[in-house]
């Protein structure tokens, strides 16, 4: 089948919603399984189910060619398990059949991102675009796949006060997950960085890098067809995790994540933004708004909250909205923490260390 056929969107007329100041111009409609949807000249919309509360993760086709002649740039694959394979295997076999992967470009290291990376790479020769950060994240975790969880895990999780029984039931998950959810990338890969531009058939992508959700997540725009994949950096109705992590503990990755912010609001406002999840909308800079002034007022409701001394553990019920429950409590804990150090860094907050908990006071 040829690209074009392969381009064809279903015969449908969208209606536009709005909510919060965003406009969804698909109006909630999302490709089928097994199939694909245009939602750009030259940009096709794949969605994929992953495990856990996301439910499913966004994937993007963008017409290319290369010395081979005429293929597809994909955009993230969805994670390594039997349901993505097998919708892949579907695609490659109806809509995309015929259809070669030029370049496999993730937008950062994540499983639900780069899982099948590897995978693709096998299957069609195709290069691995990335950035260092990313790249370099993703070996590190699938060469650590160690059966035990390091000490200086636990460690972290001691600090942010978890109990006994909660740290002996993360032990049971061990430590080499990473491994079996992201297939073996290989060991050259193509580097891109921020301010790079990297041609993709007829078009010349920007790449926007940001941080504080992973250390170094690529986004790529299209300045004249005014399309922005913004991978986990932007996302239209919740907010990608920015946690502080075992490997650059006195990071401020909270901090890093307002400049992002800060950065991204330097395009245009009335850009097609396709997130990693959930449905691609208009509106980036009221989206950008909601998210800075989100975490900032949760910043000084925490500062409130430190009148007494607490644990990350603690600061939840000021940070969330729900309950955390033990397959949450990773996650949560990460973000505790991040929002601890962002108050430490801005002079607001002071921790003291006693038997290994971190105890954080208001300044």
């Amino acid at each position: 089948m040829s690209i074009a056929a392969a381009a064809q969107a279903p015969d449908q007329s969208f209606v536009p919603t709005s909510h919060k100041g965003l406009t969804y111009p698909f109006g909630g409609a999302e490709p089928a399984a097994g199939a694909v949807m245009t939602v750009a000249p030259g940009v096709r919309w794949v969605r994929l189910h992953v495990p856990g509360p996301l439910k499913h993760v966004n994937c993007w086709l963008l017409d290319d060619h290369d010395a081979q002649g005429e293929g597809l740039a994909l955009i993230d694959t969805g994670m390594n398990t039997s349901d993505a394979r097998a919708a892949w295997k579907t695609l490659w076999k109806g809509p995309l059949a015929g259809v070669r992967v030029t370049k496999m470009i993730g937008t950062h290291f994540h499983p639900d991102h780069i899982g099948l990376a590897g995978w693709m790479h096998d299957k069609h020769a195709c290069p691995v675009v990335m950035t260092r950060g990313e790249w370099l994240s993703a070996q590190m975790l699938r060469a650590d796949a160690r059966d035990a969880v390091p000490d200086d895990v636990t460690a972290m999780r001691v600090a942010a006060g978890w109990d006994v029984e909660q740290i002996a039931h993360a032990a049971t998950r061990g430590w080499a997950g990473f491994r079996q959810i992201v297939t073996a990338l290989p060991l050259g890969y193509t580097r891109i960085k921020d301010g790079d531009t990297l041609r993709i058939g007829a078009t010349d992508w920007q790449i926007v890098v940001g941080s504080g959700h992973s250390p170094e997540h690529a986004c790529l725009y299209d300045p004249l067809g005014k399309v922005l994949i913004a991978g986990d950096q932007v996302l239209p109705r919740i907010s990608p995790n920015v946690s502080l992590g075992v490997t650059e503990p006195n990071a401020d990755p909270l901090g890093e994540w307002f400049d992002s912010i800060a950065k991204l609001k330097g395009l245009p406002d009335d850009v097609l933004v396709l997130p990693g999840h959930g449905d691609p909308f208009t509106g980036l800079h009221a989206r950008l708004d909601a998210m800075d002034r989100e975490h900032r007022e949760r910043l000084d409701e925490l500062a409130v909250f430190l009148a007494e001394p607490r644990r990350a553990i603690d600061c939840f019920g000021r940070l969330f909205r729900r309950a955390i429950g033990p397959d949450m409590l990773g996650m949560a804990t990460g973000e505790s923490q991040a929002h601890l150090r962002r108050l430490e860094v801005e002079g607001r907050a002071t921790k003291t260390v006693e038997d290994g908990v971190w105890w954080y006071r208001a300044a």
